[in-house]
């Protein structure tokens, strides 16, 4: 197996809406994005699926050492041997993708979150870099663009812990910042034993509210002369937005339930999305 087909399978297995994004972009962008995507996997699963945080953190230590490595090289990992060509083509920088381990390692050291603005940093360093990578292999001729990369991964991201809330609960995570549990009367308990108050609704009301002013202030702010080479980033706005509306329509039940669309709906999505930019 080459390291590109290791990539392709590694981002077809996730299941993400991603994925139904890469498909409509030329083979060396729908590669470099894929190479890159299957790092973030990759460095993900280190913390999700290692039971011992000693030995996830070694692991991340070692991708640190890979990602040195991409940038002389020479380094092993099928992943690591497609980011060769990428880097360089794309000028990827190299503190970035360093900077996504260190958002993935965040969930190592903290299970909460005081306020938001602690929040912001996991959020910007697991998906607005992404975002800001994700940015030069589309490409873009007005810098402004960087500023609709931070704010949509910003976006993404409280999109996923909206969705994800029971889900992380049951992995002893609580996303949302306490400042904001307190605000709305939420106790950690309510979260971690499912219980779905009124209370829990108007906060889950305020998160909804916010990721959705991130959407709003990204695309405000993408140049109308880049919108075509940003398609892909807008197709994954427009699944993204998708599932937060549908986790509204069904009543914000996150504690208990998960939802996600089907491959159909964001194939469809996918192609409308494509269209209109």
């Amino acid at each position: 197996m080459t390291p590109d087909q290791y990539c392709q399978d590694k981002t077809a297995k996730s299941g993400s809406s991603f994925y139904y994004s890469f498909l409509f972009l030329p083979p060396d962008k729908r590669h470099a994005i894929t190479a890159l995507y299957a790092f973030c996997r990759e460095v993900d699963d280190v913390v999700d699926e290692c039971t011992d945080d000693n030995v996830a953190r070694t692991t991340l230590n070692w991708w640190r050492g890979q990602v040195a490595e991409i940038y002389r090289g020479k380094p092993q990992h099928p992943v690591a041997l497609a980011l060769v060509p990428v880097v360089k083509k794309f000028n990827l920088a190299q503190e970035h993708l360093l900077e996504i381990i260190d958002g993935m390692e965040m969930d190592l050291d903290h299970t909460r979150y005081p306020d938001f603005k602690s929040l912001q940093l996991y959020c910007y360093r697991v998906a607005s870099v992404v975002g800001l990578l994700s940015a030069e292999i589309f490409g873009y001729s007005d810098r402004q663009t960087l500023k609709y990369a931070h704010d949509l991964g910003i976006a993404f991201q409280l999109t996923n812990i909206v969705r994800d809330v029971g889900e992380d609960a049951r992995r002893n995570r609580i996303y949302l910042p306490q400042e904001e549990l307190a605000q709305f009367g939420v106790s950690e308990a309510d979260i971690l034993n499912a219980k779905e108050t009124d209370g829990f609704q108007r906060l889950m009301a305020f998160q909804v509210e916010r990721a959705q002013r991130y959407y709003r202030q990204a695309l405000e702010q993408l140049p109308a002369a880049d919108r075509k080479s940003q398609r892909t980033g807008l197709i994954m706005a427009a699944i993204y937005r998708a599932t937060l509306d549908e986790v509204v329509a069904s009543g914000c039940h996150v504690l208990k339930e998960r939802v996600s669309l089907g491959t159909g709906y964001k194939l469809w999505l996918a192609f409308k999305a494509w269209l209109k930019n």
